[in-house]
């Protein structure tokens, strides 16, 4: 009796170890075919955002059901030491193909200016460049933001953010004339060229030289006058209203400007003569149809070659 106890009770364990072994299979083969899916899922995610936040990636996580902290950091260090993800500053970054080299693979500036704070706008002479009016390629790229941020330095770019004009907060327009447009897929916000065209009349800081104004803005074939003299009454500035009709009277013919166009906005100058960049004060010639004291170089174009 006690020999067919003991054939039984071995019996029962061979049994108990092959369900042990088949399920521990199951188990092996279920967490490899995880992990070979959250590995599809995760070159998806890299290949469709060539730039992202540490909130996107946070994102695409929950959505797969994950939602630890420390999970998703392992996960962004171990694909930045992989080489997969470059890291730009904190809580941003820049995926790299397969087979590029995380240290030499050029990463869009136009994508990470606009990721560099979450309501980023790129103006002023990063808008020029996006819409391809630009006359030269700056290494600067300028964002417009409610919350300013410090000046981000990667590799030979630097990305600067700008306030947004007071007088647009002030009447709730932070959005005029904003456009969205894709860049590899991705949604991007910029502004567009009749408010950048005010833009960087009223703050030539951000746009370069004169010269490089001037040419770019020549390079536009057609304003939307109704929309820029919207724009000028938003942001409420004299001097900028004055320089917008200057530089339309000069291009009229190019850009069919009408007189009824130009008393638009000289009926906006201002009433006493204002320079044209007031923060350099320097000698000129006063245009009175606008009360502005204009650059030399400016009224006579004389970066243009003699005929």
């Amino acid at each position: 009796m006690s020999n067919i106890g003991s054939i039984i009770t071995k019996s029962v364990y061979k049994i108990y170890l092959t369900i042990l072994f088949i399920t521990l299979n199951i188990v092996t083969y279920s967490i490899n075919k995880c992990q070979k899916i959250t590995a599809m899922k995760l070159k998806a995610f890299f290949r469709n955002h060539p730039v992202f936040t540490v909130e996107d990636f946070a994102g695409f996580l929950s959505s797969d059901g994950t939602h630890n902290v420390r999970t998703q950091e392992s996960l962004l260090a171990y694909h930045v030491k992989a080489g997969n993800i470059v890291r730009v500053r904190r809580g941003l970054y820049a995926s790299v193909p397969p087979g590029a080299s995380a240290e030499t693979y050029p990463v869009d500036p136009f994508l990470l200016a606009s990721r560099m704070a979450k309501d980023a706008v790129l103006a002023y002479h990063t808008a020029l460049e996006f819409h391809g009016k630009a006359y030269s390629v700056y290494e600067r790229f300028t964002y417009l933001t409610s919350k300013p941020l410090p000046i981000v330095n990667f590799r030979a770019h630097q990305f600067k953010s700008v306030s947004l004009p007071k007088a647009l907060v002030q009447k709730n327009e932070v959005s005029f004339n904003v456009v969205k447009a894709d860049r590899s897929g991705m949604a991007i916000s910029v502004t567009g060229l009749e408010r950048t065209f005010v833009d960087v009349l009223n703050r030539p800081d951000l746009a370069g030289s004169w010269e490089e104004i001037w040419r770019s803005l020549e390079s536009v074939e057609y304003f939307d006058l109704e929309k820029v003299a919207l724009y000028v009454d938003l942001l409420g500035n004299a001097t900028t209203a004055a320089k917008v009709g200057f530089f339309l009277e000069q291009h009229r013919e190019s850009l069919m400007v009408g007189e009824a166009h130009l008393k638009m906005f000289r009926d906006r100058r201002p009433r006493r003569p204002h320079y044209m960049e007031r923060s350099r004060r320097k000698a000129g010639r006063f245009v009175a149809a606008w009360n502005l004291v204009v650059p030399p170089e400016v009224y006579d174009r004389s970066w243009e070659e003699p005929q």
